[in-house]
């Protein structure tokens, strides 16, 4: 009995660059790396008193999206992680409104910001939904 299947590269990383088009996987993660860029840049307008306690918890909630987001990737029973992933991704989106709240970014970059992450709770949430 012979058969032709290869899983030479099964546990390997996406492809960043190519041939073919990315994977979703590797999609999400650059969507994700775009809203950690564009973070970093709103977080350094914070107020010094915040930088150390709502600037951490944010930095926080990013650093476990990107987390689960690769264990989800790694994971063969995705559906708990994807649903943790869910969850961050609104606590990310708490602590926005919190920042929109006590006045410490603009109505306009409220907008770009949380249209970033809900472009990520799309993704996140197609990808659940293809899990059940």
């Amino acid at each position: 009995m012979s058969c032709n299947v290869s899983h030479a590269r099964a546990g390997d990383s996406p492809p960043s660059s190519g041939y073919a088009q990315p994977s979703p996987y590797a999609t999400l993660l650059a969507k994700i790396e775009e809203v950690e860029a564009y973070t970093h840049t709103v977080l350094q307008q914070y107020p010094k008193i915040e930088r150390y306690a709502l600037c951490a918890d944010i930095r926080a909630a990013l650093a476990n999206i990107q987390r689960l987001s690769i264990v989800a990737w790694k994971r063969y029973h995705k559906k708990t992680t994807l649903q943790d992933l869910d969850v961050e991704i609104e606590v990310l989106r708490m602590w926005i409104r919190k920042s929109l709240r006590l006045k410490y970014i603009t109505p306009r970059r409220y907008e770009i910001w949380v249209r970033h992450v809900n472009e990520i709770g799309r993704m996140v949430g197609g990808w659940l939904k293809a899990a059940r």
